[in-house]
């Protein structure tokens, strides 16, 4: 018996979401008195996840896997769970891990619990603590299922060291052309900027800056904090930023550790996706903006006024703090 996780990676790294999804896995392992497994594909420097307690690492390495494909990466981690024995497969909650997670739970035969958020609160039986309505609340799921399938939210668990000596084991996997029925023939993706997936930190514009030419600013913020910058659907569907910057309910889902709105109201489907953020702060004009209700801070000022004031004391906070 095992508990297995998969740890995702980008062109060869490792994302934040990998050490976290190992974190949490080990905790796990340790309540059910079992070995915590972890599953690399492609990943140039498995070793990493010894510093989170990952004791046996699984490492796929396939020219075919280059590209991410849901139905052949759950093909994989189907191959490894069952050669593991694994009872437990936790996989996280990015975009890739959204789609992976259940075509896994189909090929095992396992119940799967999405957006969990906390350690089993009982292993038998097994039940997890996942985020629910929007992430306005929360409901406790039990997982009745020989094998259990947890996709972690991102941000839930946090990172946790625990230091050991991993044994790598190579691992050969069959895939067939059955596993590539869709396939990708172009992919795009934005070079030197912080991600909104792997942000700790967003800062996001909204009408309220009225006018694309206005986002230097929201850029240069960006830049002080190490953040990635985002809009509101508003913003992107008046081509003042590209789509892949929308975040919400309909565009890319938020859990960073500090949200900055800026010139955004607060729409019900913005907020929706961005409230799983630990600390939200908004600075707006209008006191009444519903942002306000849902904000840990907020400034009722003119973000002109407010923003750079704000660059001016952060850039002086860390030129003393360097």
């Amino acid at each position: 018996m095992s508990v297995l996780v998969y740890a995702s990676s980008s062109e060869g790294k490792f994302k934040k979401s990998a050490f976290e999804v190992v974190s949490y896995g080990k905790k796990v392992a340790e309540q059910l008195g079992t070995e915590l497994v972890a599953l690399t594909i492609n990943a140039s420097e498995s070793k990493e996840l010894e510093k989170y307690g990952a004791t046996n690492i699984v490492a796929v390495t396939n020219d075919q896997l280059a590209v991410f494909n849901a139905k052949a990466y759950a093909s994989v981690i189907k191959q490894v769970a069952e050669a593991k024995k694994a009872t437990v497969v936790v996989i996280d909650s990015s975009i890739n891990g959204l789609y992976v997670a259940p075509l896994v739970a189909v090929e095992l035969q396992a119940g799967y619990a999405s957006n969990v958020v906390a350690l089993p609160s009982s292993t038998n039986p097994f039940t997890v603590k996942r985020k629910a309505f929007s992430n306005k609340g929360f409901n406790h799921t039990e997982i009745s299922t020989d094998t259990k399938v947890i996709g972690l939210a991102k941000n839930s668990f946090g990172l946790h060291e625990d230091p050991v000596s991993a044994i790598i084991e190579n691992f050969d996997v069959s895939i067939s052309d059955a596993d590539f029925g869709v396939k990708s023939t172009n992919i795009e993706k934005t070079t030197g900027k912080v991600t909104i997936a792997d942000a700790d930190v967003v800062v996001s514009g909204g009408r309220g800056l009225k006018g694309p030419e206005n986002w230097g600013m929201i850029e240069e913020l960006a830049e002080v904090l190490g953040a990635a910058t985002a809009c509101s659907k508003p913003v992107s569907d008046l081509g003042w930023r590209p789509h892949s910057e929308h975040v919400g309910q309909t565009g890319k889902p938020v859990a960073s550790n500090l949200y900055i709105a800026i010139g955004i109201s607060g729409a019900i489907q913005h907020l929706a996706g961005v409230n799983a953020s630990k600390v939200k702060v908004v600075v707006n004009t209008d006191p009444e903006a519903p942002f306000f209700k849902a904000a840990d801070y907020g400034v009722v000022g003119d973000a002109f006024e407010v923003v750079p004031k704000l660059i001016d004391k952060l850039k002086e906070f860390k030129a003393q703090n360097s």
